[in-house]
């Protein structure tokens, strides 16, 4: 998570963003913020994660298609995604969609697997073995003129998308922000289907989508130590679904509306002599996701479900001695679910973690160790509860810079951590199951880093980790006949991996630099289950080998240009390897050409190809990407 330095001059507030950098980390961190979404031709969220090395993400195609991020072959339920520094809650399956979070007002996007060596956070984000942070635009004005930012973004498939947002400052000590965002898409993409040597040309129907999300930020500086920050938001999203491509078919009927609304609350103060800060977090939290389908084969079919969260958790951070620091974090959340289904039993959960961490540091070496303890207590209103759980986790991880005058580091880390079964894999009718052990997962990282400034011209940041992941007691789905599954935990996975990472820039002169941007990720992520299973040392499903993605941009006093492409090997479709049952690789290519002009405010016009090439791929089995296709905007802020 991208954290926010806060300094008082003359009583006056300026929070910037400090930028993370994976060099100086204890565990591996990635960072991009809004000057690198827009030089490197980031075109939305899920862009962005393909920039960053150990992700795999599962999209299931155009603009209002599901998106779900992966770490490391971990699964979508073992990251945590946060916004503006609380996590996102999804108690019914676990998987955050990230399609709903647009760049529109995104300040940074980072990734921290592990343990790293930020320690003033609350205890349900060292719950997970990576977090994803979003983080919206912070700057905040000094003078007390109203600032508005406006964008409008067009492009193929019937995309409209506007955004304003409105900031204004009312005292030395009180700013306001409102934001409001309108989205639609038909997305009626073209795409080829090819049935043994059969190859037609299809359109993509039954996809249009209409979002709208709106967020009003209030920041309080209760006085030179203390501030408190409130953020409410509201998500509308009502999208038709098109459903798997099958042959000689494209009828759906199917439809979905996801809402979501939430309130949180943070609060931060520290003493006098600054050693000793308290950071107090509240939230609350409900989503509603009505589907249904109107040709389903005994009439309508339902499935609406709604969930609430109440979550609190206050740390406090101790610094006795320079060298060392403390931190203390307790948090409580409440969850429960329910549905349109007749089977519905109304499961809840209470979450009590605990965490307490140390970090120790000095000129050349950083240690950071934590002991995390869990506890989660299950029930359901109309029947009996799934088994609580308790645990302690432990966590670890260090670095050492290798030459007292360069910025060259090794790093290791451990972490030990669970993830308790989500309400549908404990619950759900002829499929869940009471008895459900969480997931144990152990990571072990390696890493070297290296930032190095060759001359005035040149700067150079490359890193390298290599990884091992065991998952055992992993919950996977099994037959108990032809017509009823349950989850059992019989699954073990072993994850070996390779992560790198380059970032390097050469300035001409003060108005013209060319970037390199890149990451590579190896990642074999094999069934260890059972000797004499077939699927023995089989690849699981979706993970590709090897993926990567490379940026080159070029900023000039004519016109900005970004040439990027991702890219991925083949991929199982399921635990099975047999021919017909793979998905091939693919490398997509795209360009990016924008100019900021000063007109009494900053103008930024910008115009993006995407997959350049036109090439037909799909991420999920029977969900193809769209083809070519382009965007236009024009962003203006005074």
């Amino acid at each position: 998570m991208a954290q926010s330095d806060s300094i008082l001059l003359d009583d006056v507030e300026v929070i910037a963003s400090a930028h993370k950098s994976s060099v100086l980390s204890t565990a591996p961190v990635q960072y991009i913020g809004s000057a690198d979404l827009l030089k490197f031709g980031v075109t939305d969220i899920s862009d962005a994660l393909h920039r960053l090395a150990g992700v795999n993400i599962r999209d299931y195609g155009g603009t209002g298609g599901m998106k779900t991020v992966s770490v490391r072959g971990l699964g979508s339920q073992h990251t945590g995604v946060s916004y503006d520094g609380i996590l996102l809650s999804e108690c019914q399956n676990g998987e955050i969609d990230l399609s709903r979070y647009a760049l529109n007002n995104v300040g940074s996007v980072s990734l921290a697997i592990g343990d790293n060596d930020d320690i003033f956070i609350p205890a349900r984000q060292a719950a997970y073995p990576a977090v994803l942070s979003i983080e919206t635009l912070k700057t905040l004005p000094l003078d007390y003129r109203a600032h508005i930012l406006a964008e409008i973004k067009t492009g193929s498939f019937g995309l409209f998308n506007p955004f304003v947002k409105y900031t204004q400052r009312y005292s030395d000590s009180f700013v306001a922000s409102v934001s409001s965002e309108y989205t639609h898409a038909d997305n009626n993409f073209p795409f080829t289907l090819k049935n043994i040597s059969l190859i037609t040309h299809e359109k993509r129907t039954h996809n249009k989508m209409d979002s709208y999300h709106g967020e009003m930020d209030l920041r309080w500086s209760i006085n030179k130590l203390s501030n408190l920050w409130t953020k409410i938001y509201y998500y509308d999203n009502s999208r038709l679904l098109p459903g798997q491509v099958i042959y000689y078919t494209n009828i759906s009927g199917q439809r979905l509306r996801d809402r979501n609304a939430f309130l949180q609350t943070f609060f931060t103060t520290r003493n006098n002599s600054g050693n000793l800060s308290l950071k107090v977090n509240a939230k609350v939290n409900w989503a509603a996701s009505i589907y249904n389908d109107d040709v389903y084969p005994d009439g309508i079919k339902d499935a609406s479900y709604w969930q609430r969260e109440y979550y609190a958790s206050a740390s406090l951070l101790y610094t006795p001695i320079d060298h060392l620091a403390l931190d203390y974090s307790l948090d409580y959340a409440y969850n429960n679910l329910n549905s349109s289904l007749a089977t519905d039993t109304r499961p809840y959960r209470n979450t009590i973690l605990q965490s307490f961490t140390a970090k120790y540091a000095l000129s050349r070496f950083t240690a950071v160790a934590r002991l995390l303890h869990s506890v989660y207590l299950n029930g359901e209103k109309e029947g009996e509860g799934s088994k609580d759980m308790r645990r302690l986790s432990p966590s670890f991880s260090l670095s050492y810079k290798l030459l007292q005058n360069r910025d060259l580091f090794v790093r290791a880390s451990y972490k030990s951590i669970f993830r308790a079964p989500t309400f549908t894999e404990s619950y759900y009718y002829l499929y869940g199951s009471r008895d459900l052990k969480p997931e144990i997962t152990k990571q072990f990282n390696l890493g070297v880093t290296w930032r190095q400034s060759f001359s005035h011209r040149m700067d150079f940041e490359a890193t390298l980790d290599a990884y091992i992941n065991n998952v055992k007691d992993k919950i996977v789905a099994v037959p108990y006949n032809m017509f009823v599954w349950t989850h059992i935990n019989v699954g073990k996975v072993l994850v070996q991996g390779v992560d790198a990472s380059i970032l390097a820039s050469y300035h001409f002169d003060s108005r013209q630099t060319i970037s390199l941007s890149g990451n590579y990720t190896y990642n074999k992520c094999e069934n260890r289950t059972s000797k004499t299973s077939e699927y023995y040392l089989n690849q699981l499903a979706y993970m590709p080998v090897h993926s990567g993605s490379a940026s080159l941009s070029y900023e000039n006093p004519l016109v900005n240009l970004s040439i990027h492409g991702t890219g991925m090997t083949m991929r199982w479709v399921n635990n099975e390897h047999y021919n017909g049952n793979s998905l091939p690789g693919y490398i997509e290519a795209g360009l990016s050409v924008y100019k900021t002009i000063d007109i009494g405010g900053k103008l930024t016009l910008r115009g993006d190809i995407l997959n350049i090439f036109n090439k037909q791929y799909n991420i999920i089995y029977m969900y193809p990407m769209p083809g070519r296709s382009f965007t236009m905007s024009a962003t203006y802020s005074f």
